[in-house]
């Protein structure tokens, strides 16, 4: 994976898509023609100060997209017709991470100002947006990085789910639906006169809150000492 930075204005946009690099463990950086030379030494690449000392310089967009398979251009696609196939960064997201497993792809960004030219965008095989508010759709460079960074990586650094435990039987459904019942009728919540009803819609609501096996002891514990408490107070 290749972040390619294309005539980028301000040194600090580049530390900051450095530091967003490292946050989400990318590591090649390039450069095409920034304004100043000075951005191998920004304060904003807080941790990423490696990642810049071996960003690579090149003076053409063809140069830095030489080695890739696939050539993605970022913009807002807003006031300019597009040549290209324009996809949602969810969408685009999956499309690159497949095809980081067989070979190397570049994501273009371009400069503060203008972004990418067309000529920039006749390197792409298709375009990605970052989904925005259409009265403010153009955001900082480094946290447009950071947003697709994130996205690329969310999916596969995410947390394995944890077994989910398994839910309780109906037996003990049953128990503490009764304990339930038991305790609404005490405290006066139950009309004698729509009683059936009114348990069969208890016994509904209890089962559509899927207790787990872990849980069900303790609210039949809780509900026991709740009836307890309203028949000692008779």
């Amino acid at each position: 994976m290749r972040v390619v930075l294309v005539a980028t204005r301000n040194p600090l946009n580049v530390g900051a898509a450095a530091r967003a690099m490292s946050n989400f463990g990318f590591s090649r950086l390039r450069v095409v023609n920034p304004y100043g030379t000075a951005f191998r030494d920004a304060r904003s690449a807080v941790g990423a100060a490696e990642l810049l000392t071996h960003a690579e310089e090149h003076t053409n967009v063809a140069e830095a997209v030489a080695d890739c398979a696939l050539v993605v251009g970022t913009t807002t696609a807003r006031h300019r017709e597009l040549q290209h196939p324009l996809r949602r960064l969810e969408t685009g997201a999956r499309v690159i991470r497949k095809q980081l497993g067989s070979g190397c792809v570049a994501v273009l960004f371009g400069s503060e100002k203008r972004g990418l030219s067309n000529e920039d965008l006749s390197h792409c095989h298709w375009l990605l947006h970052i989904p925005s508010r259409e009265e403010h759709m153009s955001m900082n460079l480094g946290q447009a990085v950071a947003v697709c960074l994130y996205e690329l990586v969310r999916d596969t650094k995410a947390e394995p789910e944890k077994e989910k435990s398994q839910l309780a039987a109906a037996g003990e459904v049953e128990r503490i639906t009764v304990a339930l019942l038991d305790a609404l009728r005490a405290s006066g919540y139950l009309n004698p006169g729509s009683a059936a009803a009114a348990e069969e819609k208890v016994r509904r609501l209890v089962r559509r809150l899927n207790l787990r096996a872990g849980d069900a002891e303790v609210w039949l514990g809780m509900l026991r000492q709740i009836l307890w408490k309203l028949r000692s107070e008779r």
